[in-house]
């Protein structure tokens, strides 16, 4: 990072303080295109572009196509090196559980490992277990989206081309809800550098599902889910403050 401050003459100056990955990027080529994100130029990384967008007059990073447990952790240490309190991620899921809806929204709380970049943070033993305040603070924010919104855990997968019928049908069997590529590496970071991070999983494909896959509705939907997950975080945020009487 420092080298890229070097290279490109950039000052040294803090990230906004909630950062939002958002893995597939065509909501935030939507969002430079309509003006509402502009660039955040200090942003000191070699691998990416960050941009910025204001909600009632202050603003969140978003970093777009950090897809994968390794790059999303990458990621994720220059952001907390870079002075991010919360990062949170949007990632496009496919379902597991046949009980899940097409679309939805599914705030995760923990994640199965089948990927290679939380076995170098965390034992194979340890679960790879979302912030838990910061997933009921998303769950309550997301609520008046007028989409279904549920919360539990999710299989990540670094083979996306490899989910087997047979992998499917018993993760459904443990409860898992969907799977994609990112949340048990960013909570294996989370848990090993003690950072707050949150994944939101926008349900839009499944194996069964017979409808148009990978629907996510208008651009201004995914807008109004950005704002809600920012909001959510700064409620999180501000839970951390301890009161005048020394209460936590």
């Amino acid at each position: 990072m420092a080298a890229v401050r070097a290279a490109r003459s950039m000052p040294r100056e803090p990230v906004p303080p909630v950062c939002i990955l958002e893995f597939d990027g065509d909501l935030t080529d939507w969002l430079i295109a309509t003006g509402a994100a502009r660039p955040w130029k200090p942003w000191p990384c070699f691998h990416t572009n960050m941009y910025a967008l204001e909600v009632e007059k202050t603003s969140f990073a978003i970093v777009p196509r950090t897809i994968g447990g390794s790059y999303a952790t990458l990621i994720a240490e220059q952001l907390r090196s870079s002075g991010a309190q919360v990062i949170l991620g949007l990632t496009s899921a496919g379902r597991v559980a046949t009980s899940v809806p097409v679309p939805s929204l599914v705030v995760a709380t923990a994640a199965i490992r089948d990927e290679g970049t939380s076995y170098h943070y965390l034992p194979a033993s340890c679960p790879a277990v979302a912030h838990r305040a910061l997933a009921d603070s998303l769950r309550y924010g997301l609520g008046s989206l007028g989409v279904p919104v549920l919360n539990g855990t999710v299989w990540t997968t670094d083979a996306p081309y490899r989910e087997t019928n047979r992998q499917l049908s018993e993760y459904a069997r443990q409860g898992v809800l969907a799977v994609e590529m990112q949340a048990a590496s960013l909570f294996a970071f989370s848990i090993a550098r003690d950072m707050p991070v949150g994944i939101v999983a926008h349900v839009t494909n499944g194996v069964d599902h017979e409808r148009a896959p990978f629907e996510k509705g208008p651009h201004e939907f995914g807008q109004h889910l950005l704002e809600a997950m920012y909001r959510a975080a700064i409620s999180f945020l501000g839970s951390l403050v301890p009161r005048p009487d020394g209460a936590s």
